[in-house]
């Protein structure tokens, strides 16, 4: 086995969670006499948490007080309806299962917020990862190492023994920040000319691929 560890990103990773998304901000940009945004707006928007999704979402001279109002109206929203229209990637179950019985151990770290990451992965994935972190006061969101870095502690596991997997130029960042590996995914929120562009360099089109690279 070539990594103990393999770290996925959650949003256009492992779940497609943009049509959820897209309804939520048009909901929220709504509820605040705001125009409203297309999915491939959206798709664009997302990947820095979810303020930056608001700020990138309203239009421009909105206060800051105007943007906390569209922020917590998309939360409250968002957070009663994070499954409506979510569903796995296919193959990504039995990724997972595959990772497992071959003992390795598996988390989640995304910018999402950590209310709605846990039963997210609960849901779609139960029993399936060892860990899995959101956005939460006091840590910083990634591209920055924070996340990941308690993940390697908390399953005691060196980065060197880890590899991490998102759709973003945000998720190659975040593996160059804590020092892992990374495979880039092609079915996500991002083209692969842009994820080129942006220093991705092991990409893979199908989640078996990630077999031949991990274990």
């Amino acid at each position: 086995m070539a990594y103990k560890l393999v770290i996925f990103d959650l949003d256009g990773t492992i779940l497609n969670t943009l049509e959820d998304l897209a309804d939520a901000t048009n909901y929220a940009l709504g509820k605040h006499g705001c125009p409203l945004r297309t999915i491939e707006e959206v798709r664009r928007f997302v990947g820095n948490g979810i303020r930056k999704l608001i700020e990138r979402a309203v239009p421009a001279g909105l206060t800051e007080r105007e943007i906390d109002g569209v922020h917590q109206t998309f939360s409250d929203y968002y957070q009663q309806h994070c499954a409506d229209k979510t569903c796995p990637y296919e193959g990504i179950l039995p990724l997972l299962q595959r990772l497992r019985v071959a003992g390795c151990l598996t988390a989640v770290v995304s910018n999402k917020a950590d209310v709605a990451v846990q039963p997210l992965c609960r849901q779609y994935y139960e029993g399936l990862f060892d860990y899995a972190v959101g956005e939460r006061e006091g840590i910083r969101r990634k591209p920055a190492p924070d996340a990941v870095l308690e993940v390697l502690r908390r399953l005691e596991v060196d980065a060197a023994d880890a590899i991490y997997i998102g759709d973003s130029e945000v998720d190659i960042q975040t593996a160059a920040n804590a020092g892992l590996d990374c495979i880039v995914v092609t079915w996500g929120f991002r083209d692969r000319a842009y994820l080129e562009s942006q220093g991705g360099r092991r990409f893979v089109d199908s989640p078996e691929e990630i077999d031949d690279i991990v274990l």
